[in-house]
């Protein structure tokens, strides 16, 4: 597994958990909107993350119109970096020293689906900011994951990277990219295609 110019994380279900409190906002913030109630769980996201927000409010509310879905989502995400600052999600074990000890010899990065300022908490809240070289987030470009990843590799001048994810959708991202894809079995999903798996965050330090 050597020969990597840099190491590409995703967030949810590979560095943290943060599904139950991202859930109570977003219940909050949709009964606010449709003045119904609405009670999703962590379990009904865990579903949903590695998506981008235009498809989990397609799932999740398929009964609005798509302006309203997006009104919807740009409001859930506002206020869940609001209060993900505050209470911000749960590292999986072992991330902050392996991360900071790959970084010693890697180059690091993060590539994920999720809002703008996401990825920013995450690093500020357990002061990894340091470690990472650049990230990049679906609220910055709008477009799929896989083309996420080229804007990031031309970027930042890496040709052969590898990807740490949690889902085939993210296995599938990688492969539409041209990237290798190491599979975060502890995470939230499933994959069938990757060159490795590690069935901890600190085995990476093996790997790589």
């Amino acid at each position: 597994m050597n020969g990597y110019d840099g190491i590409i994380f995703d967030v949810d279900g590979t560095l943290w958990y943060s599904c139950d409190k991202v859930a109570h906002i977003w219940s909050t913030e949709a009964q606010r909107y449709t003045d119904r109630l609405i009670c999703w769980d962590g379990k009904t996201l865990e579903k949903e993350f590695g998506k981008t927000m235009d498809d989990i409010m397609l799932d999740l509310m398929p009964e609005l119109s798509p302006a309203q879905r997006h009104e919807l989502g740009e409001r859930c995400f506002a206020q869940e970096n609001i209060g993900l600052a505050k209470d911000p999600g749960v590292l999986y074990p072992g991330v902050a020293e392996t991360v900071r000890e790959l970084a010693k010899r890697h180059r690091l990065f993060i590539v994920s689906n999720c809002q703008q300022g996401y990825i920013e908490i995450l690093l500020d809240s357990y002061g990894l900011r340091d470690c990472f070289e650049g990230w990049l987030s679906w609220g910055e470009t709008r477009v799929e994951k896989d083309e996420t990843i080229h804007i990031l590799m031309e970027r930042y001048g890496l040709t052969h990277p590898v990807y740490v994810g949690d889902t085939q959708g993210d296995a599938n991202s990688c492969a539409r990219a041209g990237v290798d894809f190491v599979f975060a079995a502890y995470g939230l999903g499933q994959a069938e295609e990757y060159v490795a798996k590690v069935e901890s965050f600190a085995e990476l330090l093996s790997l790589f």
